[in-house]
């Protein structure tokens, strides 16, 4: 599998990454309901064992669980990938999720994040949110801190637009961010996108599936069978109106895969890494059989034709909607 430098780093990464927030399961705000371990650990060696070098994950993605996961899944590794991970979503005993940028809670998520990885460096070590925005310079300079140190190799930033990229960039270069990014999320190509690519700072997407709404296996049965804590339920994507344009959405990326035997799941990955700013695609995989609907997605190249083909269904969705 190919690979792309990313930013300013000496990292390269394969066009497709392992995301891990799904196998941080469900019990939490923005869970996905039950996973099993076993699974997601062998999702987890599929990928690896089929080319992907990178997996990004978070303290929050189900309250440190998807974490110690990776963790276990790395000392079974015999070639170590490189490990992202993010800061800034904390929470109580009770489960309560919250935003914290204080350069004290920084260092001591690190520590934690090591722990339950169970490595020595982060290579990747990400703002999740720029929340709250006014401690976005404290948070920052810790960042650079513990790069200092060497807890992590290089750091990011995630959900930031460009003021607060900018406001960053003043203290210290910003390796990556982390938008959402996809055929049913393109907020971030007006000036996110266009920002990265000239100030050299690499692009790994997030949701190129719009959480698997895009992969070609949902259906409206499947979504109503989605466990109560997944947090899925409550996003109107899933949701009348909109779902009924968006499975329509899913045919039209299936006869555009049958041309090249891929999956929708892998054209709308690929729609994505057509975008010249964009590095890479967060891919979250939960079981073995997963990873084979989107693995071939990083050396899937669509043409003028059918880009073309999928701007002019979101123009019509758009005008009769």
């Amino acid at each position: 599998m190919e690979t792309r430098r990313l930013g300013n780093s000496n990292m390269n990464i394969t066009p497709i990454g392992v995301g891990a927030w799904a196998i941080g399961g469900g019990g939490w705000e923005f869970g996905w309901g039950p996973q099993e371990d076993k699974k997601s650990l062998a999702a987890i060696h599929e990928a690896l064992d089929r080319g992907i070098n990178w997996i990004d994950t978070a303290a929050v993605y189900g309250l440190g669980r998807s974490e110690r996961v990776v963790g276990l899944a790395l000392k079974e590794c015999t070639s170590r990938p490189y490990i992202f991970t993010k800061s800034s979503l904390v929470w109580d005993e009770t489960g309560q999720v919250g935003h914290s940028l204080r350069a004290k809670s920084i260092r001591r998520e690190v520590e934690d994040s090591l722990k339950r990885l169970a490595v020595d460096v982060i290579d990747l070590y990400q703002v999740h949110w720029p929340d709250p925005d006014v401690d976005i310079e404290e948070g920052w300079t810790e960042m650079v801190r513990l790069k200092e140190e060497g807890k992590v190799r290089y750091i990011g930033v995630s959900n930031f637009d460009v003021g607060q990229m900018k406001r960053a960039q003043s203290i210290a270069p910003i390796t990556s961010l982390q938008p959402p990014y996809s055929i049913l999320a393109r907020d971030a190509e007006e000036e996110i996108l266009p920002y990265a690519r000239e100030n050299d700072i690499g692009v790994i997407v997030y949701s190129p599936m719009y959480s698997g709404l895009l992969a070609g296996a949902m259906t409206r049965t499947r979504i109503a069978q989605l466990a109560p804590d997944d947090w899925r339920r409550r996003n109107p994507n899933f949701q009348e109106p909109l779902l009924s344009r968006n499975l329509r959405l899913v045919q039209l990326l299936r006869e555009i895969g049958e041309r090249y035997e891929r999956t929708p799941g892998e054209v709308a990955i690929a729609w994505t890494l057509r975008n010249p700013a964009v590095t890479a695609a967060i891919v979250g995989v939960r079981t073995p059989e997963q990873v084979s609907g989107v693995i071939r997605a990083g050396d899937l190249y669509l043409g003028a034709l059918e880009a073309k083909q999928i701007e002019l269904a979101l123009q019509h969705e758009a005008a009769v909607a």
